[in-house]
């Protein structure tokens, strides 16, 4: 799989940009601020509809327009002759935005998941060990999502009964009735059947992750330290036989104590917790043995790699570290953004310098 073509329209710092991009390596460099990332953005948005910088659809609109577009040609297999598919994705300030693939338009988001498979590489990563345990429980079901689209609706089943479930126990005010005890007990039902696929599911991905993660680490680090990944639940037992015993609690607080929502992927260096026992220079090839083995199983399970996206990963990385990721990444088609010069030995296909609303291709090798 890789992206062949990619077009903006009033998305972000581009009023108009055609980029033809090649199967490989395409490194895109230029100063701060001048929209390097707005590209791989660009890009992210096409496979998963959300930005990987956590920014709002609106925000992704040029500041002096209604609406953005954004479009990129799929090639899903090797050679000129690989099947194609044109994705179609348009922002508006109002109303509801619009995705076609194949110039029929989607019903459902859900239906794009899996046209376009990205891994997003970025500074941010450091939060997925500094960060609290949802940024480890995102990390987890997206790339269940990503490995296969029908999780999703795993996952939003969950979701709908952990709202409806919560409203429930806000609504009663810390006193359920006859009424109230047989609508909690549907929710029950149905969060428990909901969440425990989810965490079995979880749990299975983190039983394959975990020699890749250290399998990772050690290729980043160079170092042989011993790093272990656990998926820790926050209930003992059945989820249902937990609904009950935590319900006077739950009462009290108005809202679901036990469930997927509390969970924690817990990962350790040497015996100890990384998050709090590490040093950033470990988290951060931590946080990168996590993206790289996640990408892996992607490659693993799909038998095709998805389009790699490293955000300015070089800046927080010593040469040495920089030149062990990419000597570290799968073949596949891979977009790089540098502010600085490549490290050594690295030729890309195609090098985009990026100025204030120009891109201008090089050839590469």
């Amino acid at each position: 799989m890789h992206l062949r073509r990619l077009w903006l329209t009033d998305f972000r710092s581009y009023p108009d940009a055609d980029l033809e991009l090649p199967p490989g390596l395409c490194a895109i460099r230029g100063p701060n601020g001048v929209g390097k990332s707005n590209l791989l953005e660009a890009v992210g948005y096409l496979g998963t509809l959300t930005s990987f910088r956590g920014a709002p659809a609106e925000a992704l609109i040029a500041t002096t327009a209604t609406s953005a577009v954004v479009r990129g040609e799929v090639v899903h297999q090797e050679g000129e002759r690989g099947r194609t598919t044109l994705v179609e994705a348009e922002l508006t300030r109002n109303g509801r935005n619009r995705v076609q693939v194949n110039r029929q338009r989607l019903r459902r988001s859900r239906d794009l998941l899996g046209t376009l498979r990205v891994t997003v590489f970025s500074p941010d990563d450091l939060e997925l060990l500094k960060g609290g345990p949802a940024v480890r429980r995102d990390y987890l079901d997206d790339l269940l999502v990503a490995l296969h689209p029908r999780h999703d609706l795993v996952r939003s089943e969950w979701e709908k009964a952990l709202r409806q479930r919560n409203a429930l126990l806000k609504q009663v005010g810390g006193h359920l009735d006859e009424s109230a005890t047989v609508t909690l007990e549907v929710w029950d039902t149905k969060a428990s059947d909901a969440g425990t696929a989810l965490v079995e599911l979880r749990r299975a991905l983190v039983e394959r992750l975990g020699p890749g993660v250290g399998e990772a680490y050690r290729d980043l680090s160079g170092r042989h330290d011993e790093v272990t990944v656990h998926y820790v639940r926050s209930w003992e037992g059945g989820l249902s036989e937990a609904f009950v015993a935590a319900r006077r609690d739950e009462l009290r607080r108005g809202l679901t104590m036990v469930g997927p929502h509390r969970d924690e992927l817990q990962l350790t260096l040497n015996g100890m917790p990384a998050r709090t026992h590490a040093s950033q220079g470990e988290q951060r090839c931590l946080a990168l043995a996590l993206r790289l083995a996640g990408h892996r199983e992607l490659r693993r399970e799909l038998s095709s790699s998805p389009i790699l996206l490293l955000d300015d990963v070089f800046s927080e990385l010593d040469g040495e570290r920089s030149e062990a990721l990419l000597g570290s990444l799968p073949e596949g088609q891979a977009l790089l953004t540098t502010a600085t010069q490549l490290p050594v030995g690295v030729v890309p296909d195609l090098l985009v310098e990026v100025e204030p609303g120009r891109l201008r291709p090089v050839p590469g090798r």
